[in-house]
């Protein structure tokens, strides 16, 4: 079965061209012309990742995304800016509001479909091969090895993994893994953690970190 992507753009052209390179990529693409739209789209057809534009009416970039984190079936959906806003503060803020990349324009559609190629290709190995833990972490080179083979991380990523498998099916609360990973002298919020949670299942595979409702995260090492 085809992997789903949503693009939301309020140009009619810019949809169609994407929409067009995309479906030779053999992706099955929906649109929707802004952010109140997209989320009843979404709804409907559950998109492996949805490509956002920032300018838009009714609902602006950052509101659809932060909108789209909050929706109990969507949450874990990627999202990918594609905008021609270039300013460093309003891409921190996309990000802040939950997105998992930002590609500014123009890009040729060369690049961009190398880079939403690479994106799903993660996407579909996310499922885990084996039920065991096979992962072993390298400290020089901040990576991890999987079974499909070796994975380099952020460092805020890393850290958080090697927290989480120092004690294995412990829970660690927010406030720990803030403290460890980023000092009680910086000031982040919940969403930043979140994220980087999402992109370590991502890469490991759903059923590494669990998640404990309104207390923390553990690492499955069974």
């Amino acid at each position: 079965m085809a992997q789903r992507i949503l693009i939301v753009d309020d140009e009619a052209d810019i949809r169609e061209f994407i929409r067009y390179n995309l479906t030779r990529e053999g992706y099955e693409i929906h649109t929707a012309c802004n952010g109140e739209e997209a989320l009843r789209v979404a709804e409907q057809v559950r998109p492996h990742l949805i490509l956002l534009d920032m300018m838009m009416p009714v609902m602006d970039g950052r509101q659809t995304c932060a909108a789209i984190r909050r929706h109990p079936t969507l949450h874990d959906t990627m999202i990918v800016f594609l905008s021609a806003v270039r300013e460093e503060e309003c891409q921190v803020e996309s990000y802040s509001a939950g997105a998992d990349d930002y590609i500014t324009k123009p890009v040729s559609m060369r690049v961009l479909c190398g880079r939403i190629n690479a994106i799903m290709k993660r996407l579909g190995a996310d499922e885990p091969t084996s039920p065991t833990d096979a992962t072993q972490l390298d400290e020089s080179r901040h990576s991890v090895r999987t079974p499909q083979g070796e994975v380099v991380l952020p460092r805020k990523e890393f850290a958080i993994l090697r927290l989480l498998r120092s004690e294995p099916n412990r829970i660690f609360t927010r406030e720990e893994i803030f403290l460890h990973v980023w000092g009680k002298e910086v000031v982040v919020g919940d969403r930043t953690l979140d994220v980087h949670i999402r992109r370590l299942r991502r890469k490991l595979g759903n059923n590494r970190i669990t998640t404990k409702k309104g207390v923390g995260f553990s690492y499955n090492a069974e």
